[in-house]
C-alpha cells in the first residue's frame, strides 16, 4: 500500500512538472548578421545563448532565429573565428515576450548601448593571429650599430683630407706618424709610453723650437 501511494506521488509530480514546462512561455528571438556596408554576412556562423544553451547559424542572408526561449535575462555571442562581434544581453519579460530589451557590450569592459529589436549586428573588427611584417623603413637602418659605424667612417674618410689642406706640413707629418703607428701596436704603445715619461712633450718642444727656427730663418 506505501508503495502504491509514493508511486501515486512520483507520478503526479511527473505530470505537474511537465504541465508547468508546457504553460511556460517562449518565444523566438531573431536578428541579421551584416557587414559595416551594410551588405548580408554572407558566412555561416554560430550563434549562441547563455553559453552553448542554445545554438544557432546564420543563413547565406545573415539572418537566424532561434526558438522557444524562455523569459529571463539571456547573453548572446557570435562565434566567428576571424570577425569580432559585440556581446548583447537580452531581457526577456513574460508581459512583453515579444518586445525584448537589447543592450550591445562592443567588447569586454565597453560601454553599454541599446540596440533595437529585431537585432542587426555588424563585426566591430577582425582578429589578427600573425604579424604584420612590417616593410622596408630607412629608420630602421639608422637604428643599427653598423650602420651608424659605415656612415661615421665614410664621414671621416671624405673631412679628413680637407681637414689636413689647412694643416702645416709639420703637423700633417705628425698626423700622418700618428695614423701609421696606429697600424702598428707595438710602435702605439712605445709613443704612448714616451708621452707619459716626457718623451712626448720633448719631442713636441723641439718640433716647435724648430718651426720658430725655420720662420726666423725665413724673415
Amino acid at each position: 500500500m506505501v508503495s502504491l501511494l509514493v508511486k501515486l506521488l512520483l507520478a503526479f509530480g511527473f505530470l505537474s512538472n511537465c504541465s508547468a514546462q508546457q504553460l511556460a512561455p517562449t518565444t523566438f528571438l531573431e536578428g541579421r548578421l551584416q557587414f559595416p556596408d551594410k551588405t548580408p554576412f554572407n558566412i555561416t556562423t554560430k550563434i549562441t545563448l547563455n553559453n552553448g544553451e542554445y545554438n544557432t547559424y546564420s543563413r547565406k542572408d545573415g539572418s537566424f532565429v532561434i526558438y522557444n526561449v524562455p523569459p529571463g535575462i539571456h547573453q548572446l555571442d557570435i562565434d566567428s573565428k576571424v570577425y569580432h562581434f559585440g556581446q548583447i544581453k537580452i531581457q526577456l519579460l513574460e508581459e512583453s515576450m515579444d518586445s525584448p530589451k537589447c543592450l550591445e557590450y562592443a567588447y569586454p569592459g565597453a560601454a553599454k548601448k541599446v540596440v533595437k529589436y529585431p537585432l542587426v549586428l555588424s563585426p566591430k573588427g577582425t582578429y589578427q593571429y600573425f604579424e604584420v611584417k612590417k616593410g622596408f623603413s630607412i629608420l630602421s637602418l639608422l637604428k643599427n650599430p653598423m650602420v651608424l659605424m659605415m656612415l661615421f667612417s665614410v664621414g671621416m674618410m671624405v673631412w679628413m683630407p680637407k681637414m689636413m689642406e689647412g694643416l702645416e706640413p709639420e703637423e700633417k707629418a705628425r698626423m700622418k706618424k700618428q695614423m701609421e703607428a696606429q697600424k702598428d701596436p707595438t710602435q702605439m704603445l712605445s709613443q704612448m709610453w714616451g708621452e707619459i715619461t716626457g718623451g712626448g712633450e720633448e719631442q713636441a718642444g723641439t718640433t716647435r723650437r724648430e718651426r720658430r727656427e725655420r720662420r726666423a730663418k725665413a724673415n
